[in-house]
């Protein structure tokens, strides 16, 4: 068992600490590496993205509405609002001809900081369509209308692609969801709580699938392709997740999620895991993740230079002065 903290300094002290918790499993699901947190509940957030839109793949809604890989892509993220993201939305949404009023995931200003500006500037206000999950709406409403469901209520716990959803996270996860773990997430979605290794297991079992013949190997293999090929898309130009897949070129899958959560699976050595930061904040996770990678060498020395910034994150003041710095320690 191992400990694993992320440091904030100030100077030359150490202002903020944040503890970390983590399950790794290898293709066998032997626990290769654990702070001993395994059967803590965690809602992964939006980190399990790819496995809610599998419903929408199975719909066959992208052919039907003949969607691109864009916008299979984008059904898995959570993105920034940059204009790459918003050209995409807009043309899926419009090939389903549906309004941004039947989104129900609410509305919030670009995450991404320019891009909010930019709105800000132009005069116009933000829509259903800037909110971070609205990929993973259009994903359930498309699956809807193809399989000739009600979108109305398409959040409701109850509504029938709902089920469909809850019985891909627990076929991915080989937990069965009970009512202590049922929770609504930001964007009012249901959301679910499992234990930190079988979120582990979700990632050898998304290997196990993109890889093999599995029951869910036609719509992962497709989901993920799709992800790898258009990571900017699955968060924007300068978040994480995005950059880790994009610097290892696809080897390893990466899904951040609310409150400090972070899914990642290599394709190559076959190993899957999750990270928690315990108090929720998420500028402590890349410190940690690259300290993981780092440890089980899931990262070249050349991928290891591309992610410096990210192991070793300078903290600057509104002045643009270094202050201090974010680092992992593992113990």
């Amino acid at each position: 068992m191992s400990k694993l903290t992320t440091f904030v300094t100030r100077g030359n002290i150490i202002e903020s600490i944040h503890g970390v918790k983590c399950v790794v499993q290898n293709f066998n699901y032997k626990i290769i590496f654990t702070t001993g947190h395994e059967l803590d509940l965690v809602y992964p957030r939006s980190a399990i993205k790819i496995f809610q839109a599998i419903p929408f793949i199975q719909s066959e809604a992208h052919k039907k509405y003949k969607l691109s890989k864009k916008e299979i892509a984008i059904s898995c993220s959570s993105h920034c609002g940059e204009k790459q993201h918003m050209i995409v939305l807009h043309n899926w949404i419009k090939k389903i001809k549906i309004n941004n009023n039947s989104l129900k995931c609410g509305i919030h200003n670009p995450l991404n900081l320019d891009s909010s500006n930019k709105l800000l500037s132009s005069g116009k206000k933000p829509n259903q369509l800037h909110n971070n999950c609205a990929g993973k709406h259009l994903g359930m409403i498309s699956g809807c209308l193809s399989n000739e469901m009600d979108i109305k209520n398409y959040l409701g716990f109850n509504h029938p692609y709902q089920k469909l959803i809850r019985n891909s996270l627990e076929n991915i996860t080989k937990y069965k969801i009970t009512k202590k773990q049922v929770g609504i997430d930001g964007c009012s979605a249901p959301q679910y709580a499992f234990p930190l290794q079988n979120l582990s297991t979700s990632m050898v079992n998304l290997i196990k699938n993109y890889i093999g013949n599995e029951g869910l190997s036609t719509s992962i293999k497709l989901l993920l392709d799709s992800i790898l090929k258009y990571p900017q898309l699955i968060g924007g130009s300068k978040k994480f997740d995005s950059e880790l897949m994009r610097i290892t070129k696809g080897k390893i899958f990466s899904k951040g999620g609310a409150e400090g959560v972070l899914l990642f699976a290599h394709k190559e050595k076959k190993i899957g895991g999750v990270i928690k930061i315990i108090d929720g904040n998420e500028r402590a996770l890349p410190s940690a993740t690259t300290e993981i990678f780092k440890k089980l060498s899931l990262v070249t020395k050349n991928e290891q230079q591309k992610l410096s910034d990210w192991n070793n994150q300078k903290i600057y003041n509104h002045a643009k002065i270094k202050v201090g710095r974010i680092y992992a320690q593992l113990k």
